[in-house]
Order: C-alpha cells, then structure tokens, then sequence
C-alpha cells in the first residue's frame, strides 16, 4: 500500500540511492525538499544539472574543475615535481586544508579492489604513468588509505614508477595526535613504531 504520492515515493527513492542515505533520512530529506519554495527547490534542481553539465575532469591531475586546468595545476607557485597521489578529489580538499603541502596531486578516482571487481584499468593510473614518464617529476608521494584496497593500490603503482627513476614515497601513519596508547590497536601502534623518527 502506497501512503504518499506517487512523486514523494519517487523523490525518496532517489535520496535513498546516496552513499550512507537509509530509508529514514531519504524520507526526510524529501519532506525538506517538499516544503522549500517552489524557486529553492528549482535553484537546488538546477544546481545538480548545472554539477552534472559543467565539472569535468583536469586533463592533468584528473581532479574536479569546471575549468581548463583546475586551480591547483594551475598554479605556478605550486611544485610540479613533487605529485601526491590520492583515491579520491575530496581526498585532495583534505589535505588542502593542512596548508603545508605545495605540490601538486593525482587522482585515481577509486582504488583496485578486487572485491568490488575493480582493477588497474578502471582507475587513473594510466595518466599518472604518463605524466611520470615525461620527466618532470621528482617524486611521488602515495596518499590512499590504509586499508587493504589503499595498501594494494599504493604497491602497485610503487612496482609500476620505480623503473621510471622516480622517488616513491608513502604517507606516514602512527598515533593520531591527541589519541592515547591504550586506545589504539595493534596494528597502528606498529606502523607507529615503524615510521619512528629521531627528535
């Protein structure tokens, strides 16, 4: 039995299909839309076909523009020899907003996991092999999570760059700070120990 028209159920089934949106919070959020004004809900509609249209990929880093480059290739105060490769571009806004690095980024958009019937193909590593291979850059830093699919990818791309006479690099991990000892598993306390550094 239907208990709301037929557009509300549509609307819900649609904000359901969102990562980590349940049944629940899809319903809501279609009551919110239902209750904005018809011209909010008409700029809120545009607003993804205007996302849709207009952001594309930077032919260089493959990171979201609605540009020619995006801002950070083109940049000229940013190093182009040091590339940090991330999964994802909200990757990218994360460690934008330490402020501390000045080079540039790759994104692969996505990690290989066999599981989810990804493989090397079905991620940016191609261009990332290209830009390498053209010489410009001295180093690559690996910046994909630490878990098995990040580990995986991270290796990978390590056994494809090194020929390439390219530093490779990985992000260090350890105790986040603020955290406490008792607190943290088996695993972080030895990448902790493992990445120790003199002070």
């Amino acid at each position: 039995m239907q208990y709301f028209p037929a557009a509300l159920e549509r609307l819900t089934e649609q904000f359901a299909r969102l990562p980590g949106i349940g049944t629940k919070t899809a319903q809501r959020l279609a009551f919110y839309v239902l209750g904005l004004p018809k011209q909010e809900a008409e700029a809120f509609a545009q607003a993804i076909v205007d996302a849709k249209e207009k952001v594309k990929t930077c032919p260089v880093c493959q990171n979201l523009t609605d540009r020619e480059l995006c801002p950070i290739c083109a940049d000229q105060r940013r190093d182009k020899g040091l590339v940090c490769v991330v999964a994802e571009p909200r990757d990218v806004a994360a460690l934008e907003r330490a402020r501390e690095y000045r080079g540039v980024y790759h994104v692969l958009h996505g990690v290989i996991s066999p599981l989810g019937h990804v493989g090397p193909d079905d991620i940016r590593i191609r261009e990332l092999l290209t830009r390498v291979g053209q010489g410009d850059i001295r180093e690559v830093i690996m910046a994909t999570n630490p878990d098995t699919e990040g580990e995986a990818t991270s290796m990978y791309l390590s056994r494809l760059l090194r020929p390439l006479g390219v530093r490779v690099t990985r992000l260090a991990y350890g105790m986040p700070v603020g955290s406490q000892l008792e607190y943290a598993d088996e695993v972080t306390l030895l990448r902790a120990l493992e990445g120790r550094q003199e002070i």
